[in-house]
């Protein structure tokens, strides 16, 4: 017997019908002990999550707008969904308190936080299992950092008084207090991930309405293979890149106590979905890469300098002039007399004039050259640098496809392969590369 820390995302738990798949998924495999649930997504096209129900409740309250209303269709989807499985549970109690909180200027944390807390109640009682509230076991500062650590000592002292327990994701509280203080993004997957660490499982299960990874957008690939192996570095690489993947928060806690993490679908119970490892499998001869990921809108400023690999201290003035502006970097390839750095729109914000005249004046450069739409590819795989002819590969596809290459940067971490594209070639360059190496 080992134990499985299993996570249910709002779609899991949107309706009877879901609910009923995630208990069959629960109750088919005993190790399945500790359960984490999202608040209740959508039901169908058209429909509100509870959460941004919550909110507007919220919203409708702070400007003295009624929200009576509001709250009782929240308080009846519950109730419905509880008598349709047969549930013992009432809900009446939960709802005067939370009408009260309200009423009384509760903050939008608080608000936001109670469709995880009713729907683990739900859930919890659905199930026979014990409900564990997070308020209490995870802990932020009064300044909104989490506290890593003391969640984790709460967490493992809470639970091992539970043989199974459902627990509501997203939120927790500040530390010494009974303020109750959400996760910025995926918190839901951010407390699976710290329960799993917590109670020492085996895996990690993070169930969703796909069925893991895919090796490419399929925006922009016609039906990209699966990814069924990745290892976190891996997912990391890609996941910079623009990949729809778990939130870094998500999986930290995981990785650290090298627990494994699946990602599985609620709908294809039976699928294997996606295994996040903490260390590189060998891959077999013809899976060559793991995946591919990209981001538009990028700007190359080109610096060139004579001997300039003779001046100390070159590109630390540059990074300093960035940071003077306030500015990330994404990569910096180097010759020997020039250095390029590639620096997001975003982050530029308009200012790509005054950033040059900047390098002029504190650099004195010989010349700069800047190149505007550009994107960046990754195409990421452990051990590509031991594989001959990959970059070769890579660059053919590239040409074949008609795109210009304007960029290519291999590190020696042996993971992955970066080019730059201009935006009008983002898509046909990542088809390319696919097409190459699936």
């Amino acid at each position: 017997m080992g134990v499985k820390v299993a996570k249910f995302g709002g779609s899991s738990v949107a309706d009877v019908i879901q609910i009923k798949k995630t208990k069959e998924i629960i109750e088919s495999d005993p190790d399945r002990k500790y359960i984490i649930v999202s608040a209740p997504g959508k039901r169908f096209d058209g429909d509100n999550k509870i959460t941004d129900l919550l909110y507007l409740c919220y919203t409708h309250r702070e400007h003295n707008l009624p929200y009576e209303q509001l709250l009782q269709v929240i308080h009846d989807r519950f109730s419905s969904t509880a008598t349709n499985l047969g549930a013992d549970i009432d809900f009446d109690e939960s709802f005067r308190e939370i009408s009260e909180t309200l009423a009384e200027g509760c903050s939008s944390d608080y608000m936001a936080s109670r469709g995880e807390y009713l729907s683990a109640k739900l859930i919890a009682a659905y199930l026979g299992y014990d409900f564990v509230d997070s308020a209490g076991m995870v802990f932020f500062d009064n300044k909104g950092k989490f506290l890593e650590e003391e969640t984790n000592e709460a967490l493992a002292h809470a639970l091992e008084n539970h043989e199974r327990a459902v627990i509501p994701g997203f939120y927790g509280t500040v530390m010494g207090t009974d303020e109750i203080k959400t996760f910025s993004r995926g918190g839901s997957d951010v407390t699976g991930a710290l329960v799993a660490r917590a109670v020492e499982a085996d895996v990690y299960e993070n169930w969703t309405d796909v069925s893991g990874f895919l090796m490419a957008d399929p925006h922009i690939v016609e039906n990209p293979k699966p990814i069924h192996e990745i290892s976190y570095k891996e997912l990391r690489e890609l996941s910079y890149m623009g990949a729809s993947v778990l939130h870094e928060d998500a999986i930290h806690p995981a990785r650290i106590a090298n627990i494994p993490i699946n990602i599985k679908n609620t709908n294809e119970p039976d699928n294997p979905g996606t295994v996040i490892k903490a260390h590189h499998e060998d891959k077999e001869n013809n899976d060559i890469i793991t995946g591919i990921a990209g981001k538009k809108d990028f700007t190359v400023i080109a610096i060139y300098k004579n001997m300039m690999a003779q001046e100390r201290g070159f590109v630390r003035r540059i990074l300093g002039i960035l940071e003077d502006f306030d500015c990330n970097f994404e990569h910096i390839p180097s010759g020997i007399d020039n250095v390029s750095v590639v620096v997001s729109n975003k982050d530029l914000d308009g200012r790509i004039d005054e950033l040059v005249a900047a390098f002029e004046k504190q650099l004195n450069i010989d010349h700069i050259e800047c190149f505007e739409d550009m994107a960046l590819i990754a195409t990421v795989g452990y051990g590509m640098n031991r594989r001959k002819g990959v970059a070769a590969q890579l660059i053919t596809a590239l040409a074949n496809a008609d795109v210009n290459l304007r960029m290519i940067e291999q590190g020696s971490s042996e993971i992955n392969i970066i080019v730059g594209v201009e935006n009008k070639d983002f898509e046909p360059a990542i088809r390319a590369i696919y097409n190459a190496f699936a």
